[in-house]
């Protein structure tokens, strides 16, 4: 029997994505997630918020570097990998990360390009990864996913 690894994660960026390069010439770039939800504390609510290191990999990799900063919303789904090492004082850690499939850059975040000519000034949204331009040129980014 087989089993199912699959993780779906709406949040902002912790900070600029990180991007490097394998020997290979492959894109590697590395986002830092945080996803903040609203919990009951007695009387009230607070967030609680988690954190997740996100990979992605190839074009993938060089658009989100390319478009995203710090604090852009973006849909992820991708799977969870584990991995042991070592810390500096010799005991073994285990460590998670989410391997992104695809991303979706959500809303129009503090990072906006600007586009030449009469329309200086105005955000330009970004169709998701691996997703054909609409015929159009709309694209609606208000969608809550």
């Amino acid at each position: 029997m087989s089993g199912v690894n699959k993780i779906t994660l709406i949040g902002n960026l912790g900070r600029d994505p990180e991007i490097r390069y394998a020997q290979s010439g492959m894109a590697i770039c590395k986002l830092s997630l945080a996803v903040t939800e609203r919990v009951k504390d007695g009387d009230g609510w607070k967030d609680a918020t988690e954190w997740f290191r996100v990979t992605l990999f190839s074009k993938m990799a060089e658009n989100a570097a390319q478009y995203l900063q710090k604090g852009r919303q973006v849909y992820v789904d991708g799977r969870l990998k584990s991995s042991k090492y070592q810390d500096k004082e010799g005991v073994e850690r285990t460590s998670i990360e989410v391997i992104a499939n695809n991303i979706q850059f959500l809303g129009s975040g503090p990072g906006r390009a600007v586009r030449s000519g009469s329309d200086e000034g105005a955000p330009v949204t970004t169709p998701p990864v691996d997703a054909p331009p609409a015929a159009d040129g709309f694209i609606d980014d208000d969608l809550p996913f």
